[in-house]
């Protein structure tokens, strides 16, 4: 248990390490909070409401982007290095290492909720109650495990620069069919329609209809756990299938 505590701990401060996080994570975020609220969108009738919604969008955009390439790129980095076959030999279990680095990645992710939850405070005078900042918090940061996963998944891949490719499209197509940068009733109608069916939809969804003042539907937890178990069977089969060629 030792091991393992002090395994999450050493996942936290790497990714604090990592100037991706800071820049891509928590300054560009807000960066954009702060354009699409005071300046793109200025003079809405209901401002406040607009603020809160893009407030969500932005957290579940920070998260979402972290979750995929952060975790994905610094596995196939520790396996490029040899970390991996080191850690083959230490008595964690691999499990328990996957483990550890979604808490440690999931610590960090709240604190970014936070960092960006004050930032609409301290620039648009956001307010909520203790509960509904509590509610939109804890969904953010249950909701992004499916987006973990998919970064387990991504750290599959043999090469960095094909994962970053790819991951920066995935995170990309996600946020734009996700509603996350517009409301999704200004979107066409073919990507609206595609769009209601992938995850960050869903994701952001269930943050909107809290500062609503509802609750997440509950598709929108059935589609998020769906995407959970095909991205962590995925990335099971693609270990697996990788240790056998390698033996």
């Amino acid at each position: 248990m030792n091991m393992f505590i002090k395994e999450s701990k050493t996942e936290v401060i790497r990714v604090f390490r990592n100037p991706y996080f800071i820049f891509g994570s928590l300054l560009m975020p807000i960066v954009f909070y702060v354009i699409f609220t005071k300046v793109v969108n200025q003079g809405l009738e209901e401002a406040d409401v607009w603020n809160k919604h893009f407030l969500m969008s932005i957290a579940t955009f920070s998260v979402m982007g972290s979750a995929i390439m952060t975790l994905g790129l610094r596995m196939i980095q520790e396996r490029n290095d040899g970390w991996t076959t080191y850690l083959r030999v230490t008595p964690l279990p691999a499990t328990l290492h996957f483990i550890a680095k979604m808490i440690g990645q999931s610590t960090v992710h709240a604190l970014a909720i936070v960092m960006i939850f004050l930032s609409g405070v301290l620039i648009n005078g956001v307010s909520m109650s203790a509960v509904e900042w509590i509610l939109c918090g804890g969904w953010i940061l249950l909701g992004s495990i499916p987006f973990l996963a998919l970064g387990v998944l991504v750290g599959t891949m043999q090469k960095v620069d094909l994962a970053s490719n790819v991951s920066n499209i995935l995170y990309l197509l996600l946020a734009i069919t996700g509603g996350m940068w517009m409301p999704m009733e200004v979107l066409p109608k073919a990507i609206q329609a595609i769009g209601t069916w992938l995850p960050a939809y869903h994701y952001g969804s269930g943050a909107w209809a809290i500062v609503r003042g509802d609750t997440p539907d509950f598709k929108n937890i059935v589609i998020l756990l769906g995407y959970l178990l095909l991205f962590m069977v995925l990335s099971t089969y693609r270990r697996r299938k990788q240790e056998v060629v390698k033996w």
